[in-house]
């Protein structure tokens, strides 16, 4: 177990590294220079890092003494003939690395700026109950709030993007009044392999395939595969994204693989199931954000592909677990989907102007790429439609929602209205560019009937903040809600605070963590489903204090947008992606 002392210390598994020492004395921690530009933030992405890398962290055993992680608990079986291949591509690797360095890295995938700070990993953390709580915890949270997270149990050696990392997921259990926590990560097929080897293998989505070298390194993962050293038929994904409850089942995802099960322990520990197809039914990846109906309990998911038709499919599950078919939705070019909406009778689909195109990486650069002369659009389909013919397709120029927050019917007016941040430059979370990156939340009214579209930005402009992670009422997902809860995504990509947003007047009511605090999504939890007032709840929030170099969860009343609660953390939790809330009574009927 991590002792609180050490708690500044990433969880490299590699006791090779080259990176300076971050101490856990707040006096030396360096924090990034963020330039503040009228209505916008210069991304840490587009400029230099003055952050560093901590070298590997230390643990305290059983014994009380100090001593260095295990960096794998199970040896391959090899033979003499899969050790000599092992060696062999191990230096060709070598070779193409010892090349990539003599050429910088573009910031968005160099790790001294993307898992610098608290984006940087920490050590799993068995569970500690008995939590130090400021103020009280309000009854009605009784349960387990989950957040995901990319935390990469291997340094880097090469490229990495922050969405490369190991899925960790990080849980704080609430009964009665008490809190405890645990952080472990999602035993994917990836993870256990490379943990058993000891070392990084699979190629990372984002941060290495670029270019020849991300061809070479494609080329080697295969060889590998062939040589009997790895097994990519079993998943290559990492879980580290999205989360949620469904059918019993708490599932960690990410959208280049199946889910993970992952059970909540008795004690509030964390424990991986295994891989997820749902009893045989799904046989391709599904998207780390599926929506679940919040009246007729079913889950409906997407999935995509980068290669071959159908580019997208579109799919939903019963409440008991029962896929449907596959609905193949007709896409030009493969394209880059990584959320959606649903309505009370349809689904919303974006098919924006980012796109995959391998080719690319025979000239030298990034598979994932901004097409300029695509027209972004949004697809809406019947929910219980038996194939994809009937989708209305509606243009929305020069818009690219990466997260939407819902979307609803408006029947009077042929109208599905969807609420969503439209970022600009597109491509800016993946390709290093000098543009300054906004994400403005907008109000998108596509017409079913004359096929045309508006756009209205909510937030007056002298008032407009990057609003980039959150939620509504998911009681009300899919039916027309009057406010979003989301993330101030500023100085970008930290989060200082979290907005209370009326979505029809764009009135904002904020919430700031605190001086030199810094969190991430914050979680909407109503405090009764069957209540009449739509804002009566709690909004929880994982913050960091970088001056402290210490972690807490905060709890705020959404009425009042007061804090009532702060559980004070055994160790450092990262800035992450997204989370959802398990309460007691589903707890207990975990498959």
């Amino acid at each position: 177990m991590a002792s609180s002392s050490s708690i500044s210390t990433p969880t490299w598994s590699n006791p090779r590294t080259n990176f300076p020492v971050l101490h856990s004395n707040s006096s030396s921690i360096k924090t990034t220079n963020y330039r503040i530009v009228k209505n916008s933030i210069v991304s840490a992405l587009q400029i230099p890092s003055i952050l560093q890398l901590p070298k590997q962290a230390l643990v305290k055993t059983s014994t009380g003494a100090i001593e260095s992680p295990p960096s794998s608990s199970v040896q391959p079986n090899w033979n003499a003939l899969q050790k000599l291949a092992a060696m062999a591509l191990d230096a060709i690797e070598d070779g193409l690395k010892a090349r990539e360095k003599l050429h910088p890295l573009p910031k968005t995938t160099d790790p001294n700026v993307q898992i610098a700070g608290n984006f940087s990993p920490v050590h799993e953390q068995p569970v500690r109950h008995g939590l130090p709580v400021t103020g009280k915890i309000p009854d009605h949270i009784q349960g387990v709030y989950l957040r995901n997270g990319a935390n990469p149990l291997f340094e880097p050696t090469s490229g990495h993007h922050l969405f490369d990392g190991d899925g960790m997921i990080y849980a704080v259990r609430f009964e009665n009044g008490s809190a405890s926590y645990a952080c472990r990560f999602t035993e994917t097929q990836r993870l256990v392999q490379e943990r058993a080897i000891g070392k990084p293998l699979f190629p990372k989505a984002i941060g290495e395939l670029h270019g020849h070298s991300g061809i070479a390194k494609l080329l080697l993962f295969y060889a590998r595969g062939m040589c009997g050293l790895i097994d990519h038929t079993k998943g290559i994904g990492v879980a580290n994204a999205g989360l949620v409850y469904f059918n019993n089942r708490l599932l960690a995802m990410s959208e280049d693989d199946l889910p993970y099960h992952v059970r909540v322990t008795c004690s509030g520990d964390l424990k991986t199931a295994g891989r997820y197809d749902f009893d045989g039914q799904l046989e391709s990846t599904m998207i780390a954000h599926p929506k679940l109906d919040p009246v007729t309990g079913e889950l409906f998911g997407l999935s995509y592909d980068v290669v071959k038709k159908p580019y997208l499919k579109y799919f939903r599950f019963s409440p008991d677990g029962k896929k449907s078919e596959d609905i193949a939705i007709d896409l030009g070019i493969p394209t880059m989907v990584h959320d959606f909406a649903i309505t009370e009778n349809f689904v919303v689909v974006p098919d924006h102007q980012v796109v995959f195109k391998m080719t690319e990486m025979i000239t030298g650069g990034s598979p994932v790429v901004y097409d300029k002369n695509k027209v972004s659009r949004f697809g809406v389909l019947n929910k219980y439609a038996e194939n994809g013919s009937g989708i209305k397709w509606v243009e929305v120029p020069d818009c690219f929602c990466f997260h939407l927050w819902n979307a609803w019917e408006e029947p009077e007016s042929d109208e599905v209205v969807v609420i969503g941040s439209c970022m600009t430059p597109a491509d800016s979370i993946f390709n290093e560019c000098n543009e300054e990156l906004k994400s403005v939340l907008s109000e998108i009214r596509l017409n079913l009937k004359t096929g045309k579209s508006t756009r209205r930005q909510i937030l007056s402009p002298e008032n407009d903040v990057n609003l980039e992670a959150g939620m509504v009422n998911k009681n009300l997902l899919g039916r027309k809600t009057k406010f979003a809860y989301l993330a101030i995504a500023e100085p970008w990509p930290k989060v200082s605070g979290l907005a209370k947003v009326d979505l029809s007047t764009g009135e904002t009511k904020k919430f700031i963590y605190g001086d030199e605090k810094y969190g991430g999504e914050p979680l909407f939890l109503p405090r009764d489903a069957n209540s009449g007032v739509e804002d009566d709840g709690h909004i929880l929030a994982f913050v960091h204090d970088e001056k402290e170099w210490k972690s807490e969860l905060q709890i705020v009343n959404a009425m009042t947008m007061e804090l009532e609660a702060t559980v004070k953390l055994p160790s450092r939790v990262p800035y992450g992606f997204h989370g959802t809330f398990i309460n007691a009574k589903d707890l207990a009927t975990q498959a």
